[in-house]
């Protein structure tokens, strides 16, 4: 199989492995037991990964290890106990969200290739770059670009020498991956800790007439058609989504991508049987975004008995992947031997010694009636030669005993070749936490509209500084600037449509003389470090152990924030905060809820769940056009009368949305201050705190 372009199929059990192999895919990734995104699938146990990476590198395949999860600090024995076993089975790299994790494997599994998860919100050149520099080769793009955007990236990727991996088919998640706490919020399963409870697929409604809608249900991706854009753009790995999909619905997207990279016709209708969400989209990637909803229906269930059986039986039988070219010695008076090669590698096998024929010696045509049988291996055979002593002959019985021990040992010779040699380093050493001083507690201010300053009065100087967005900087400089901008920290759009145009609006905002930026993408870093901005790290970067926060001190951070579902402030030398008040985002999405169902005229920035609990929803216009759309948790965290959950919180951060500039006064009076009777009627402990 050639090397590139890779077709990456999903396998959360051995049965879904086994047929993605037998229909075509060039690589297969799995989790195992442990800090895998897909934690409810089957996964893998010790035995199994050894299995499964066997199972692969007889294909000529590649198995990846998906540990995508974030990690805590007490996690990372198990985590070494996990790279012993990746460098035991030979594992040909590993998909990485957590930036701690990444630290950890680069130092104690070196050999270990390193892919950026999608978790981690690729989505622009710049956040190619500092994955580049965190030591990861390959990046697994954010599933919300357009086809333009892909091949900026794939461009700067052909600079930087970096692979560039895309989700071609498969469920779409409204959030955009490594930004959702909807699960976490709601249920108390974290999507970053593998267990999402996928609650945005029941039912949300912005039109109080249609109480059963699903707005945050979208249909399923598949790019299978627009396959030969992307490798004329350079993508190297076309991945398919479905890890916790049967084994039938691997099957047909493989066979479906297969044909299409060949140029050869798939069948849509059966990809669609087996699994689909009314229907599928490419609407991200072509820009049309219109009818890009959709659940999963009765009709879509029962669609797929149809097609089942058939793609069951797909997969029953090896795929013929490698050619054997044969040579046969039968000399008399010798043990008869059989040597094979695939091209790469050859191996010789001996029986037994032939005896004079007869009435028929064993001749050329015999030899290969009889090497053609090569069944239920992965082998066909090619060009046959022997030497042969005139009067010999061996049995059929012996010559099947020598093809079939040929073929078992070219199998063990085809796995060693194919399986990469590791070697363990060094146990990296836990980061030593520096002491906080204890004292009076700082805060930090982040908004949303900048009348929410009007009635800060003196409480701004006690302020540690105000998390301004990006879009708000000009009206700010124009207006009462109520917190100098020398402690102001400028924040970039969550998700980056246009680069270029964020960072002319930085280097003016750089001009005007301000100083700091907030980075909640590990894009933010690569460009303010560049521009020149003393950095902070806030909500998105996710810090939940010390070998992270030592990533980003080495990255040149000042601070940075704790990710919500950190029980407990990690061991680190950088200063950490925590998220102390405000509506958590439950979602950023780039396709506004709202908008898709009522329009932009009738918003009233609300969902409604099925509880009847308010999802508040907000756009963020950079430019003119919306450039995403972000959900907030009904009810705010609030920690106010709980001043001893931020004991060793380097700060706070005081996030607020829709709060009027009153309400806004009322909670920095509770947390500055700590004046009581300010608490909100409805509200959260967090996702860290009881």
């Amino acid at each position: 199989m050639s090397s590139f372009p890779e077709l990456l199929a999903p396998a959360g059990s051995m049965e879904a492995l086994t047929a993605a192999l037998r229909c075509g895919a060039d690589a297969v990734y799995v989790g195992a037991r442990q800090f895998s995104a897909r934690a409810n699938a089957e996964n893998f146990d010790r035995a199994g990964l050894s299995e499964a990476a066997a199972q692969c590198h007889l294909a000529g395949a590649k198995l990846y290890l998906a540990i995508n999860t974030l990690l805590f600090d007490s996690e990372f024995p198990a985590l070494d106990d996990l790279l012993q076993t990746a460098a035991d089975i030979g594992a040909d790299g590993c998909i990485v969200q957590d930036l701690g994790t990444a630290a950890y494997i680069a130092k104690r599994l070196p050999t270990l290739r390193l892919h950026a998860s999608t978790q981690l919100t690729i989505h622009s050149p710049a956040g190619l770059r500092f994955a580049k520099r965190a030591g990861f080769c390959r990046v697994v793009l954010a599933r919300e670009l357009s086809g333009r955007q892909i091949a900026e990236i794939c461009a700067e990727a052909a600079r930087c020498d970096m692979e560039t991996e895309v989700f071609v088919h498969g469920a779409h998640c409204m959030s955009v991956s490594g930004q959702c706490w909807m699960s976490a919020a709601m249920g108390g399963r974290s999507a970053n800790r593998g267990c999402c409870a996928q609650p945005c697929r029941l039912p949300f409604t912005a039109d109080s007439a249609d109480r059963n809608a699903c707005a945050l249900s979208l249909k399923d991706q598949s790019l299978v058609r627009h396959l030969p854009e992307l490798l004329e753009m350079g993508v190297q790995s076309l991945k398919i989504e479905g890890r916790m999909k049967r084994p039938e619905y691997v099957a047909a997207a493989v066979t479906a991508c297969r044909a299409a990279l060949h140029g050869e016709f798939y069948d849509l209708r059966e990809l669609q049987a087996v699994f689909s969400r009314s229907g599928f989209t490419d609407g991200y990637y072509t820009g049309v975004r219109k009818d890009m909803f959709g659940t999963r229906r009765k009709e879509d269930v029962t669609a797929a008995q149809d097609v089942l059986r058939g793609l069951h039986e797909r997969y029953q039988k090896p795929r013929k992947c490698a050619k054997l070219d044969a040579h046969y010695v039968i000399l008399e008076g010798k043990a008869a031997s059989l040597t094979v090669t695939d091209g790469q590698s050859s191996v010789t096998v001996t029986g037994d010694a032939p005896q004079q024929a007869i009435s028929r010696p064993t001749d050329l045509p015999q030899l290969q009636k009889q090497f053609e049988k090569l069944g239920d291996t992965i082998y066909t055979a090619g060009n046959l030669t022997a030497e042969l002593a005139p009067g010999m002959m061996l049995p059929a019985s012996a010559l099947n005993a020598m093809r079939r021990q040929a073929a078992e040992t070219m199998d063990a010779a085809r796995i060693k070749r194919n399986t990469p040699e590791h070697r363990m380093g060094e146990r990296p050493e836990p980061p030593h936490a520096q002491q906080m001083k204890q004292g009076k507690h700082r805060f930090r201010l982040q908004i949303r509209r900048l009348d929410q300053l009007s009635e800060l009065g003196t409480l701004a100087d006690e302020l540690d500084a105000l998390l301004l967005p990006l879009h708000l900087v000009q009206d700010y400089l124009a207006g009462a600037q109520p917190i100098p901008i020398a402690r102001c920290q400028i924040v970039p759009p969550r998700f980056i449509c246009d680069e270029q145009a964020v960072i002319r609006l930085l280097r003016s905002a750089k001009e005007a003389g301000f100083t700091q930026l907030a980075c909640q993408n590990v894009a933010d870093i690569e460009t303010g470090t560049a521009l020149g901005f003393s950095l902070h790290g806030t909500l998105g970067l996710h810090v939940t152990n010390g070998f992270a926060a030592e990533v980003l001190e080495k990255c040149g951070l000042a601070d940075a924030l704790c990710a919500p579902e950190t029980p407990k402030i990690p061991a680190q030398m950088l200063p950490l905060g925590l998220y102390a008040y405000g509506r958590l985002p439950l979602m950023l999405t780039r396709n506004c809820p709202v908008q898709a169902q009522i329009g932009c005229a009738r918003c009233r920035h609300t969902l409604t769940d099925r509880k009847d609990a308010a999802v508040y929803t907000d756009c963020t216009r950079l430019l003119e056009k919306p450039d995403y759309a972000e959900l907030f948790n009904a009810v705010p965290v609030w920690l106010a009368d709980r001043p001893q959950t931020l004991s060793g919180a380097a700060f706070g951060l005081l996030s607020v949305t829709d709060e009027s500039a009153a309400r806004v006064r009322e909670v920095l009076l509770a947390y500055l201050r700590g004046e009581q009777g300010y608490a909100p009627a409805a509200y959260t402990r967090g996702l860290r705190v009881g």
